[in-house]
């Protein structure tokens, strides 16, 4: 019996300096599997700041061709360097502009219908979102139009090659006769 008793208790021991020895290190820990993209949060944004909503393909282009009328304003100088629709970076000294209406790639003259100045642009952006907005410009162009000054226009959209769903290129209303007038409300 006694030899039972030993061997239980040298067991016992052994199994106690064990354990002690194991939790006198640091436990392994099993790293975080990395997050998906698709479950990643985005940064936190600034308070205050604009939220700004994703773009989705919109199956409402305007294709025509047809001229538009309403109102014109130009991109802030916090915009230059940010990504466009398109994936290219927004310069403040080129002739692209905004529409929410007009397919990507669009060549346009817009006119200053106050005054008569005109300029041709590419679309390249997606905006404005004001009611009766139809184009954002650059800088440069607000500055061709003579906008500069009051922020905002009353213009003229007069689409020069309008890309089609299919890739064709169809002209607009620009390279021959006059437009339809269409406004920003559709009338």
């Amino acid at each position: 019996m006694n030899k039972t008793v030993f061997t239980l208790c040298v067991a016992i021991a052994a199994l106690g300096s064990y354990s002690q020895a194991g939790a006198a290190e640091d436990p392994p820990t099993a790293k975080p599997a990395p997050a998906s993209k698709s479950t990643e949060r985005p940064p936190a944004k600034k308070a205050g700041a604009p939220v700004r909503k994703p773009v989705k393909a919109n199956p409402d282009l305007d294709r025509s061709g047809k001229a538009r009328k309403g109102e014109a304003s130009y991109y802030a100088k916090k915009f230059s360097g940010r990504k466009m629709a398109d994936g290219t970076k927004m310069n403040p000294e080129s002739n692209i502009a905004a529409s929410t209406t007009l397919p990507l790639g669009t060549k346009a003259e817009v006119v200053n219908l106050e005054n008569g100045r005109k300029a041709q642009v590419e679309i390249r952006d997606r905006g404005p979102y004001i009611e009766g907005r139809i184009v954002d410009l650059t800088p440069k162009v607000a500055r061709e139009l003579d906008i500069t000054e009051q922020g905002v226009a009353s213009v003229e959209v007069r689409p020069i090659e309008v890309p089609q769903a299919d890739g064709s290129v169809k002209s607009g209303v620009a390279t021959g006769s006059s437009g339809s007038g269409i406004t920003a409300s559709g009338k």
